[in-house]
């Protein structure tokens, strides 16, 4: 069913029903929640979504990791600098067409995020406190069809 009534104000909308703004204050906690972790790691939040991406997608080209990473171009270039000198991420030409870098996480990468991973699974199931998996699943589900709504890319 598509809802075709006129738009209202974010007044008559109130914040506590916009879901931009809901989302926001919650990606807000969960990365204040993983601060204190990821800078006893040296990580910024572009480098650990960076690692993170690379924990599951194997070399990726730089303008796909950046979608993934939800991390712009230019921000996530200075965390790829970053990552490679401390040799948690490796660049590499891409065998198919030389305009292209593949990025790839090293042992010490990987490690680095397998120390954060326990912070970024204890938010993650915070923010899920109380809700049951039925209404976890739904909530995904929608999440992901808002995603199929508004992306640019096919993945």
């Amino acid at each position: 069913m598509k809802d075709t009534a006129e738009p209202r104000s974010l007044g008559e909308i109130g914040l506590a029903s916009y879901a931009p703004y809901l989302m926001n204050r919650i990606m807000g906690r969960y990365n204040a929640s993983l601060r204190a972790e990821m800078a006893r790691l040296g990580l910024t939040t572009p480098k650990m979504r960076t690692l993170a991406v690379l924990s599951v997608i194997d070399r990726p080209l730089i303008r796909e990791l950046a979608v993934y990473a939800v991390v712009e171009q230019s921000t996530l270039s200075r965390a790829l600098d970053g990552l490679a000198s401390e040799g948690l991420v490796r660049r590499e030409t891409d065998a198919r067409d030389s305009r292209g870098t593949r990025v790839t996480i090293t042992d010490e990468g990987r490690a680095a995020f397998d120390r954060l991973w326990p912070h970024m699974a204890e938010a993650h199931a915070g923010m899920f406190r109380g809700i049951p998996d039925e209404e976890r699943h739904a909530f995904v589900a929608t999440l992901q069809k808002l995603l199929a709504n508004v992306r640019k890319h096919e993945f």
